[in-house]
């Protein structure tokens, strides 16, 4: 019930671009459709951030620190979720987890490390 299975992660220079997929096998196209989507990210020694969100009919919203720069997305027919990362620097160093939220129950994948260094 809910697994979420992310990719895409890897090492970039600063200023390079990355986009992560994740995917909601076990989760039926009805229930995924409604379902709020998002990406959160967690560093070392740190507290979990949330990174972007969009909901059921399209709407995202972003943190502070990324916004303008990266950019969410779903493919409902698809059952994925995106995050396209644009200008990445040292600090979005994390890994990022994708998460599903349907009416009172969370959902988190395993998380993809995304590393940002010269």
């Amino acid at each position: 019930q809910g697994q979420l299975v992310e990719s895409g992660g890897g090492s970039v220079r600063p200023g390079g671009s990355l986009r992560l997929s994740c995917k909601a096998p076990t989760t039926i196209l009805s229930v995924f459709s409604n379902s709020v989507m998002g990406w959160y990210r967690q560093a070392p020694g740190k507290e979990r951030d949330l990174v972007a969100t969009i909901t059921t009919a399209g709407d995202t919203d972003y943190a502070d620190s990324v916004r303008d720069r990266f950019t969410i997305s779903r493919d409902n027919s698809k059952r994925m979720v995106y995050l396209q990362m644009n200008g990445l620097a040292p600090e979005d160093t994390a890994v990022y987890s994708c998460y599903r939220k349907w009416r009172g129950l969370d959902f988190w994948g395993q998380g993809t490390q995304v590393t940002v260094s010269s």
